[in-house]
């Protein structure tokens, strides 16, 4: 007992696995000659490793080591010394061995307590020619382990008569065998799954969930989706988690690697430990070893065995009640009763939208890939300034969490911003993956080139060609541009439904068709391939042509009664118009086709708000416009016109359209004609030049009429209808507006409905009819709503904020105001940006905000001068005026009256000159004439009777409390006959004395 070691302590202990058996198959003398080998070879690794023999019984040895390397150690030389001695014939001496590592107490007896136990037990758990060690033994060899060991995971197990698990490794010595069956333990977790997750699962609550309840009655599931999205931890977190309720365990079969379809029934008997029998095949054996027994056995990666694994699938369930499998494949297993769920790509933020970070971590994506970066730099952080490129990541890489984590693992070398600038060449940025990973998933290449490589040659060439479109594509799309050279037109059909089944492409049912389409990086990979065939341009050019056809059917729809079906299919089809036009920045170009097929598609981009970008499409035309067909030509020069004047770049609109106008007048197009004309009379009327703009919407309203196109009428006549209510005629503005919203309804056409509702609430505003106003703009805003139409939702939400301000209801005006500028800011539609601007500023002065008025309206005018529109450089002006007079920079305010008076009577519009009148008049009410106050107020009130301008009742207060203080400074008659000589002057007289009473120098009582 004294030679035992003592402290810290490894024990090993050992037997032959079937001794009895072996014992009487040899006979005692056999037998006993056998055993005694097996000591001496024993011993020899003991006494080399200093262990010190505690007890020898029968076949069995308990050896105590002062430290565990030598444990193991003298364990790995005695099976490799088993494995080398030449027995007898027919013998084979397969040795189980357990190591724990404790702090045991010696008694008389020798070693005791329950680290004692615990090795025995681990021993016993064993299988022949099987090491096991224990948590405490692994953790205390980490790095001594001699070259040829390596160590697995068995996860945690309860032993017999233990409270506590062990978590149990087994020593894997090269040239010995590593597979063994499931341990002889009562498992706490009865399963091979990696119990240890180096890193957490995220999100996927929804799949776990799914996954889960098709379990509950499906006995084949198969996990579907592209190479990357997460199969196979989805597969294991659920079956991890299903465990306790399967009575024999959840099993995992990993088939990655495997080449041979023969080799799979082989692969999953060697899981469980089923040996061959006999005149028997394999799959035989296996279905007689799952009969009785209920269990879940896993699946992974089964794509390229497909045929094999749902013939495996088909044959175990057939013969085996209690079993459920679970597998993942990027396609179908075609066994009969087969359920399958394809796995969709993480949540992602659409980074067009700008989201905070709070707001961005709600994304499954994003989360991913911040833990990820993390793990990569630990000083990573999610920030307000790196959100935006994270959630550009995210969104450019479909979801995929194999590429998302491949670019967080960058972050240890580039920024989030750099990351998101290089992907497009996202196969080279990310071709670092984790060393431990299967091959085909270590890099995002290696894995589409994965499910490549399944392909046939027809589905190859078909995958290649549709790497053309982007956004999606219809059946009837594809039949046309990827029929053909090799591919007749009648299989397009069947190898699209075989890449769905592949999960290279997805199929969605949209409005009760089905649509087609590519992860974003299935398609780059794609169009790799394509670019290197030498068949590229032929689909690029069967692609426009396509798309050129769509648009220039879409484009007289755009006018009719099917206008939001037709809004909503172009819409849809976006990506797909730009992927089109994008031939124009090619060599070989394709100028006509592409400038025919963005002429045809601008009043789309006009009434989905997509003008910047439109624009920049028409000036990449425009280089070579020149050579182009005259009426391609002409329509090219007016849609970039329409577009420039709803952007407010009234110089270019009028550059374009002129040039657009000469061509039309060179072919006598009559519609051509009079929508150039329209265009460049609303140029002239918001300059203020309104008998120029009056000529060319009366030569445009002609034409229209006799034209015979009802829609191009329709329109004439609300422009000309907007110009007269900009110049107080109200009465014939009605007339107009209301003759043209006949003729919208007539045709069905919602958007030109929208703008004459929108126009005749103004007039009714104008007019001081708000109810009617407000029934009328709500009117509108729905159908706004109903077109998509984001530009004039904004316009129609401004409208409501200016009707509510003029009821005093000053919220919900700031409400409505904010919401509109928030939209046209992101629209970058400036015309709307300086009149939203303008009101929300006088709303802000009537809140008595008045520094933050001064910023709005600065603000406004800013722009509104760079846009050369006078009518709201007026407007704020006036109101620039309204709070410098109560911020008492009376100088400053007289300034801003005088040009807003200016302006407002070069546009003729009436409620701004009576708007201006009336703060002139209550700046110089002080000054050394207040009489000439009082004819200001006489004059305004003139010019609002002679062209039926009610005062708005938000305004009625103020009005009247500054009539009160002015009537106060004089005389009952003096105001009197100042009042009667403001209204019987002239309207220019009254215009001029107003600027001259603004010059007046201030009394020293005002001064100071």
């Amino acid at each position: 007992m004294r030679n035992l070691p003592t402290g810290t302590v490894s024990f090993l202990f050992s037997d032959i696995e079937g001794s009895t058996e072996l014992l009487q198959r040899l006979g005692d003398t056999a037998y006993g000659e056998v055993l005694t080998e097996h000591h001496r070879l024993m011993r020899g690794a003991l006494e080399e490793e200093d262990g010190v023999e505690v007890g020898t019984q029968g076949d069995a040895f308990f050896v105590a080591f002062p430290r565990a390397w030598n444990a193991v150690s003298a364990a790995m030389a005695a099976q490799q010394a088993f494995a080398a001695h030449a027995w007898p014939e027919g013998v084979t001496i397969n040795v189980r061995m357990g190591l724990h590592t404790g702090e045991p107490t010696i008694d008389e007896t020798g070693y005791v307590g329950l680290d004692v136990h615990r090795g025995a037990r681990l021993c016993s758990a064993a299988h022949g020619g099987q090491i096991l060690l224990s948590e405490r033994t692994y953790a205390m060899t980490l790095g001594a382990l001699s070259e040829g060991a390596g160590v697995k995971d068995l996860g945690d197990h309860r032993l017999k008569d233990l409270v506590r698990p062990e978590h149990i490794f087994q020593l894997v010595i090269e040239g010995l065998p590593s597979d063994f069956p499931p341990l002889r333990s009562l498992e706490i977790l009865k399963h091979n799954l990696p119990s240890l997750q180096l890193t957490s699962f995220i999100g996927r609550e929804r799949e776990i969930a799914e996954t889960t309840r098709l379990l509950t009655t499906a006995r084949l599931l198969t996990l579907m989706g592209s190479g990357g999205s997460g199969k196979t931890r989805l597969a294991l977190q659920v079956a991890g988690d299903l465990v306790d309720t399967f009575p024999q365990g959840v099993w995992l079969v990993e088939l990655a690697s495997l080449s041979d379809p023969d080799l799979v029934p082989q692969t999953v008997a060697s899981v469980f430990g089923v040996r061959e029998v006999p005149g028997r095949t394999r799959l035989d054996t296996l279905v007689e070893y799952f009969r009785p027994r209920e269990l879940l056995l896993v699946l992974d990666n089964c794509e390229h065995l497909v045929e094999a694994c749902g013939h495996l699938a088909a044959t175990l369930l057939r013969g085996c009640s209690k079993l459920r499998i679970l597998a993942t494949s990027r396609e179908p297993l075609g066994a009969a009763g087969e359920v399958t769920y394809r796995l969709p790509p993480l949540s992602s933020p659409d980074s067009r939208r700008r989201l905070a970070r709070q707001q961005l971590m709600e994304f499954e994506a994003v989360r991913l890939f911040v833990e990820r970066a993390l793990q990569s730099n630990p000083a990573f952080a999610l920030t307000d300034t790196n959100a935006p490129a994270v959630a550009h990541i995210c969104h450019q890489l479909d979801g995929i969490p194999l590429a998302i984590e491949l670019a967080a693992a960058r972050v240890n070398v580039l920024s989030v911003e750099q990351i998101a600038q290089r992907l497009d060449d996202r196969f080279r940025l990310l071709s670092r993956g984790a060393r431990t990973g299967l091959p085909q998933h270590q890099t995002l290449r290696a894995t589409v080139d994965w499910s490549y490589e399944l392909l046939t040659e027809p589905e190859r060439v078909l995958f290649q060609r549709l790497s053309a479109f982007s956004g999606g594509f219809m059946l009837d799309a594809v039949e046309a541009v990827c029929a053909g050279d090799g591919i007749p037109i009648d299989d397009i059909l069947d190898l699209l439904a075989r890449l769905v089944d592949k999960s290279l492409v997805i199929a969605e049912t949209l409005n009760g068709d089905v649509r087609y389409r590519m992860l974003e990086t299935i398609r780059q990979y794609s169009r790799e391939r394509l670019t290197a065939s030498d068949e590229a341009d032929t689909v690029r050019r069967r692609h426009l042509e396509w798309f050129v056809r769509l648009a220039e059917r879409a484009e007289p729809e755009l006018h009719g009664p099917e206008q939001i079906t037709w809004l909503d299919r172009l819409e849809t089809e976006h990506d797909n118009l730009r992927a089109a036009l994008d031939v124009s920045k090619t060599p070989e170009g394709g100028a006509e086709a592409v400038a025919r097929l963005a002429g045809a598609v601008h009043r789309f981009w006009a009434l989905r708000g997509h003008l910047r970008e439109g624009r920049e499409w028409f000036k990449a035309i425009s280089a070579g416009s020149a050579s182009l067909p005259a009426g391609v030509r002409a329509k090219a020069l007016y849609a970039a016109g329409t577009l420039a004047f709803d952007q407010g770049d009234y110089a270019q609109a009028a550059t374009l359209c002129e040039a657009g106008l000469t061509a039309y007048r060179a072919s006598g197009e009559a519609a051509g004609i009079a929508l150039s004309l329209n265009v460049l009379g609303m140029v002239a009327r918001n300059r203020g030049d309104y008998a120029r703009a009056s000529t060319l919407l009366e030569e445009s309203l002609a034409l229209s009429r006799s034209s015979g196109q009802r829609w191009a009428l329709a329109e004439a006549l609300n422009i000309l209808g907007v110009t007269a209510r900009r110049q107080g005629d109200y009465a014939r503005a009605t007339a107009l507006c209301e003759e043209s919203l006949l003729l919208w309804r007539e045709q069905g056409d919602k958007w030109g409905l929208a703008a004459s509702l929108g126009h005749l609430a103004v007039v009714a505003r104008f007019q001081g009819e708000y109810e009617r106003a407000l029934a009328l703009h709500e009117e509108s805003l729905a159908l706004r709503k109903e077109l998509g139409d984001r530009r004039y939702i904004a316009a129609a939400l401004a409208s409501l904020g200016v009707v509510a301000r003029h009821l005093g209801d000053y919220d919900r005006a700031s409400t409505l105001l904010d919401e509109s500028l928030a939209l046209s800011r992101e629209l970058g539609d400036r015309p709307s940006i300086v009149a939203t601007l303008c009101s929300l500023g006088f709303v802000a002065h009537r809140q008595g905000d008045d520094t933050r008025a001064s910023e709005i309206l600065r603000e406004s005018l800013g722009l509104a001068r760079e846009l050369g529109d006078k009518l709201n450089s007026a407007a704020a002006l006036c109101n620039l005026g309204f709070v410098a007079c109560r911020q008492s920079h009376y100088e400053q305010a007289a300034a801003q009256y005088g040009e807003s008076l200016k302006l407002y009577r070069e546009l003729g519009d009436a409620m701004g000159l009576a708007d201006c009148l009336v703060g002139l008049a209550s700046l110089i009410a002080t000054r050394s004439s207040p009489e000439l106050a009082v004819q200001l107020l006489g004059g305004a009130e003139a010019l609002r009777e002679a062209r039926s301008v009610r005062l708005p009742p938000s305004d009625r207060t103020d009005y009247e409390r500054s009539v009160v203080a002015i009537r106060a400074l004089l005389s009952e008659d003096a105001f009197a006959r100042a009042w009667a000589q403001g209204r019987a002057m002239p309207l220019d007289e009254v215009i001029q004395l107003g600027a001259s009473a603004g010059a007046l120098p201030m009394t020293e009582e005002v001064r100071h």
